[in-house]
């Protein structure tokens, strides 16, 4: 095997492990779960971003494992976990669509990124063309979590997670500079902070996070 097939098959085999993280992330039923396989998905993103600086020479991409893996791996799962102990959030993860169904249409949206991202990117290498395909299929998994998930907390990381898809697009682009990447991980901690306060705000005024409840204040449910 060629040092060039052998990164690029490690390269797809961890884009491909960031993307079955997504798949597990729509596919758990417990809080705690749903925030470990968050995690998980985190520091195989910080494993693509260090084997991306690997290939192609960039030194600055392993400060960008760092970041995801300290930050996005550590930080933010532990403390959406001190988030659901504080607030007694219930640990069973409400959907507003069955597991097995949400699945389904993940399939479909990573048949779709595929469909729409290999043809405009026929000019760049197979590495880059398949990880902006994986990237894309994270951001829209995520997006679904947000979609079919009821309570806040997990509508974050659905969030996340799709924000995860963007790094991970980012870092296969060569030549994408560092701030880039530390501008994003800003964002998170920031969006992190304030979601922080939005739960307790939510909690302390209307004793819940779900929002098929949130829904009955509004006049939209009786």
């Amino acid at each position: 095997m060629s040092l060039g097939h052998f990164a690029y098959s490690t390269a797809h085999l961890i884009g491909a492990t960031v993307l079955m993280m997504g798949f597990g992330l729509l596919y758990q039923r417990r809080m705690t779960a749903v925030i470990n396989t968050y995690s998980f998905q985190a520091m195989a993103l910080a494993a693509a971003a260090a084997w991306q600086a690997y290939v192609q020479n960039a030194p600055h991409l392993y400060a960008t494992a760092a970041i995801a893996l300290v930050f996005k791996g550590m930080l933010v799962p532990f403390a959406l976990n001190w988030l659901v102990k504080q607030l007694g959030i219930h640990r069973t993860v409400e959907t507003a669509l069955g597991i097995g169904p949400t699945m389904i249409v993940g399939v479909g949206l990573v048949a779709l990124s595929i469909v729409l991202v290999l043809p405009v990117t026929e000019s760049a290498t197979a590495m880059t063309r398949e990880n902006l395909a994986l990237a894309m299929s994270v951001v829209l998994l995520g997006l679904l979590m947000m979609i079919t998930r009821r309570n806040a907390v997990t509508q974050v990381v659905g969030f996340m997670a799709l924000e995860n898809g963007l790094i991970l697009a980012a870092v296969g682009a060569k030549g994408m500079p560092l701030v880039v990447e530390i501008s994003i991980a800003f964002s998170v901690l920031v969006a992190m902070t304030l979601f922080g306060i939005f739960f307790f705000r939510i909690r302390e005024r209307f004793d819940t996070l779900d929002l098929a409840y949130l829904e009955t204040f509004r006049g939209e449910r009786q």
